[in-house]
């Protein structure tokens, strides 16, 4: 497989108006071909969503889901551009496997990798760069090596990088573009809130062997 660079991904994204992944993805599917590439976008419906990207979504939906059991449960809003797509099934959908994944994932906290505070980018890259692993290696080869791991790291925090629950091959972010390519509207994930059952409160620790004993001692 060819290796794909920078360039040809920007030179992709400034032709179709793709995502810079998704465009990443098409020249790794096509052996670096732009004109295959190209194609490839279209026939995901992937080109037309990147240029609905740009135009407000302001209607839409909040929805809630609780997971079996009543511990975890979820509220995610997620914007379209009019009311009537709002009110279709399919959306309607959509926003649930949405709130679905978010409960199934303990660790996503954000909803893309731009919404990562540079405080946390940079705290993870110090971790990395300390390890013991890295200890001798040179310096390009360690900022390649660290570069690759904070890249997973970041994408292990976001919404929509996660595999979806209902389809290991595609993410969530895939999934949102097929959307936006078969209901023909800019649909956004604005925000989500993941609630825990007790999260948060400090429970006091209690030793059962002693506690049994204590009371057997005092009748």
């Amino acid at each position: 497989m060819a290796e794909i660079s920078a360039k040809q991904v920007k030179e992709l994204r400034d032709k179709t108006g793709a995502g810079m992944m998704d465009c990443k993805k098409a020249l790794k599917e096509t052996d670096g071909d732009m004109a295959k590439a190209s194609e490839w976008l279209r026939q995901k419906g992937i080109t037309s969503a990147g240029k609905k990207a740009s135009r407000v979504a302001a209607e839409g939906l909040v929805d809630s889901y609780i997971h079996t059991g009543g511990r975890i449960g979820v509220l995610v809003e997620v914007n379209c551009e009019t009311d009537f797509v709002a009110r279709n099934p399919e959306f309607q959908v959509l926003v649930r496997d949405i709130a679905m994944q978010i409960a199934a994932y303990s660790n996503v906290e954000y909803v893309n990798i731009d919404q990562i505070p540079a405080e946390i980018v940079e705290k993870e890259k110090s971790i990395e760069m300390g390890r013991d692993d890295l200890a001798g290696k040179p310096d390009n080869i360690k900022e390649k090596i660290v570069s690759g791991r904070i890249d997973k790291r970041l994408k292990e925090l976001t919404l929509l990088d996660q595999p979806y629950i209902k389809d290991q091959n595609k993410t969530v972010g895939e999934l949102v573009t097929d959307a936006i390519a078969q209901l023909g509207e800019n649909i956004q994930v604005r925000r989500f809130h993941r609630f825990v059952l007790g999260e948060g409160i400090e429970k006091e620790e209690t030793n059962f062997a002693e506690e049994v004993a204590a009371q057997a001692g005092g009748k």
